[in-house]
């Protein structure tokens, strides 16, 4: 298996919902039967029915989760785009669910859910530099020995 990851995709319960929330944080999705397309650099996040989605991986669909161990994560430049991200969030209808600020790492971070529940991390990082096209390209960490 080669090391990428080309598609994530989010169970929801109300497709309409989740679409507007995601584009009212400025993403634009294409919808293709019943399911929402966003292109995210390199990988795409998909919105398509939970039920669906338990269906296709062979599972049984549970109501859904508190957290479900699973945190996405947009990084971005500056403290201030953090915050503003987070304003944009609220009104979308978003939930912050740890409010802005140093987090133990040192670097400024917060968190939310959308409104299915799934919970993503807003952070600047300096430790991780975004590319002009916003990609990110870990930092060598050294190699223990």
């Amino acid at each position: 298996m080669e090391q990428r990851i080309t598609l994530v995709t989010l169970g929801v319960t109300d497709l309409p919902r989740a679409r507007r929330f995601y584009e009212a944080l400025g993403w634009r999705g294409q919808e293709v039967e019943e399911t929402v397309f966003f292109q995210a650099g390199g990988l795409a996040l998909v919105l398509w029915s939970r039920d669906k989605l338990a269906a296709d991986c062979g599972l049984e669909p549970e109501p859904p989760a508190r957290f479900g161990g699973i945190v996405l994560a947009h990084n971005v430049r500056s403290d201030a785009e953090v915050d503003d991200l987070l304003e944009a969030v609220q009104r979308a209808g978003g939930t912050i669910t740890k409010p802005a600020g140093r987090n133990a790492v040192g670097f400024y971070s917060s968190a939310f859910t959308d409104p299915d529940g799934h919970a993503w991390e807003v952070a600047c990082n300096p430790g991780f530099p975004l590319a002009e096209d916003g990609s990110l390209v870990l930092p060598d960490f050294g190699r223990g020995s």
